[in-house]
This record gives structure tokens, sequence and C-alpha cells, in this order.
């Protein structure tokens, strides 16, 4: 009845699967469905793009061994790997893609051998997971000498989205060294170097926002990617507000009005999800009409500017999604769309499209 919702559409999640297997060229394409499919639900967002991907890309245990008990049999790659002994032999028993980046992981195979698909990830200049190259060969040998030769190498881009890039050309180089060396496939581009490096997609990418309706770039929107919105939050105005000039909006007082005007009040807060930190100005709609926020979120509440705008109470607000770019509201917030669509709680209605 309070009216706040979110919509999850299927169709656009194929639809922008399929653009990720057309910029592939002939690559593999493994969906990124982690962190509960970006906030679209693990087995929704999995089933809907099942038919137009080769597998898909988690983070963790938990969430590989969710889709194999949901009924999904496609390749599944484990990103963090295993943990443990215990999330080693999951992996063998759910014929998991798993990642090795760190020793302790390749000391763990060598003292428990037996068939997993092993996909050694490298440090390239990310310095986050992965061995350096060196390290990451003499692993290769110890693995292959026990029975266990990694299926694949891999690392991950760090600035492939940057308009100044300058360093995913040295990244590719020190990779595909590797991979040609151990004679292995090798895995690389993200939603980013999918769509603006050719040169990166070798043998399996690993697209995750794009999937999602959210441009990787912030010079180019998704909509001129040809992406189609997945996720749309709303809500509903609960309260119309005159407020003459000089007089404040909320807590702290953060935004007062220059002029008389009219302030709508809306059913949703970071207690659903919206981004508390949202500032003033950061864009919404009502009925399709653009329109700010002024003063600050509250837990079950915010407040946007109406003058101009013809709106009675019950009337929609998008928060994001068709009016109003996900990826301008994460700008507006100092953020990006992947913790907006990742953060949105259980409280508002889920409505599949």
């Amino acid at each position: 009845m309070r009216g706040t919702r979110v919509e999850i559409r299927p169709a656009a999640l194929a639809h922008n699967a399929r653009r990720a297997r057309a910029l592939a060229d002939g690559a593999e394409v493994f969906a990124m469905v982690k962190a509960n499919g970006y906030g679209h639900g693990l087995t929704l967002a999995a089933n809907a793009m099942a038919g137009d991907v080769d597998g898909f890309g988690v983070a963790l245990m938990e969430e590989a061994r969710t889709l194999r008990e949901q009924g999904i049999g496609q390749p599944v790659l484990v990103a963090e790997g295993f943990f443990d002994q215990e999330e080693l032999e999951l992996a063998r028993l759910f014929s998991l893609d798993v990642v090795v980046h760190s020793l302790w992981q390749v000391k763990l195979l060598l003292a428990h051998p037996g068939p997993i698909r092993i996909w050694l990830k490298l440090n390239t200049g990310m310095n986050r997971l992965g061995l350096r190259p060196s390290t990451a060969m003499e692993a290769a040998g110890q693995l292959a000498a026990a029975g266990m030769k990694p299926v694949g190498v891999m690392s991950h881009f760090a600035c492939a989205d940057d308009a100044s890039d300058t360093t995913t050309d040295k990244q590719l180089l020190l990779a595909r060294e590797v991979a040609e060396r151990l004679h292995l496939p090798l895995s690389l581009a993200n939603s980013a170097a999918l769509i603006r490096y050719p040169q990166t997609h070798a043998q399996r990418v690993r697209p995750g926002i794009m999937l999602y309706g959210s441009s990787p770039f912030d010079w180019q929107s998704a909509a001129e990617l040809d992406l189609r919105v997945s996720h749309r939050f709303s809500a509903r105005l609960i309260a119309i507000n005159d407020i003459q000039p000089g007089e404040s909006v909320g807590y702290g007082a953060t935004w007062t009005a220059a002029a008389p005007g009219r302030v709508g009040v809306v059913a949703v807060g970071y207690g659903d999800g919206y981004p508390r930190h949202a500032p003033s100005g950061t864009p919404a709609a009502v009925n399709g009409q653009p329109t700010v926020l002024v003063g600050r979120v509250s837990m079950d509440m915010l407040t946007i500017d109406l003058n101009g705008i013809e709106a009675k109470v019950g009337d929609e607000v998008e928060l994001w999604g068709d009016d109003v770019d996900v990826d301008a509201v994460a700008r507006a917030c100092g953020t990006i769309s992947y913790e907006l669509l990742c953060q949105v709680t259980t409280r508002p209605e889920r409505v599949i499209v």
C-alpha cells in the first residue's frame, strides 16, 4: 500500500546479455551475477540470461551453490575461489571453475589433490588479488605435476573505464605473455574492456554492470550503448507542502527555499536503500517530469522540489529507471551505479515485469 517498489525486467537482462555476446566477437561470455545479481536477484538474473551466455561468474562459493541448487547447470566461475578444504570439496562436487589467486590456495590444492577446474589469477598491476607472473608460472608447474593443470589464466583491469587510461595495454601484455607460455586460454575483459578494447577479449569475457542497464563510462550513457533499463526504483508522493522563502526542509536544515514554492514528500529513504548521502539537486522524476531532491534523505522519506510540476498525493516518483538515469543519480551521490543497485533493501515491493 505504501507504493515503494523495485521493478526487475528479465527481458532487459536478456537484451543486455545479447549485446555482450555481439561485442565479444566469438569469445565465451560469462555473466557476472554476484552480489545477488547486482541487486536483481541471483537466480532471476541467471535464468534471464542463460540462453545468451556461456556461463556465470560469482564471488563466493555460497552463490555458486545457490545457482546449482536452483538448477543452473551452465559453468560457474567462483571469482574468490575457495576459502578452506570444505569449499574446495564443494567446488569439486558442483563442478565449478575456481579462481586460484594466492599461494595458500595452491598449498591447499597440493595437500588435497583431485580433479578441479582452476583459473590461475595474475596480479598484472591492480595489486588486489592475484599471483605475480613468475610466481604464477611456478604454481602452474606444481599444480600440473600433481595432476591439476590449470584450465585458464585470468586477470582484472584497473582502469579500463577511465578516460585517461594508460594501464590496460600494459596489463594485457603481462597476462597474454603468461597465458601464451602456459598454452592456456585467457580471460580479462570486464564490461568496460569488452566495449572499449576489442584486443582484450581473448577467449573469455566477464561482463558485469553493462548487463544491468548501466554504463561503465561517465562519458557515454547506457542508452547510447544500446543497453536497456533492467532495474527501476519508484515510490509515491505522500504529502505536498507549501514553503516560504527562508524556510528550510529536513534534518540539519541543509536546504532553504529562496522563493515561495511546493515540496513533495516521497515514501522512500535510506531504510529502503536509497542513499542517505544523496545531496539536494539529485535527479528524480514525478510522472515523467524531471525534478530534484531538496533537503536531507531520512530513513523513510525524502523531499523533492515540485515547483512548476503538476502533482498530487499518490503520484509516482521515479528514483531511477526509465526517466532518471541510475548513472546520473550515482554521479550526484559521488558513487557508482553498482552500489545503488546492490544496496536496495528488502523493504520495497519487488515486482518482476
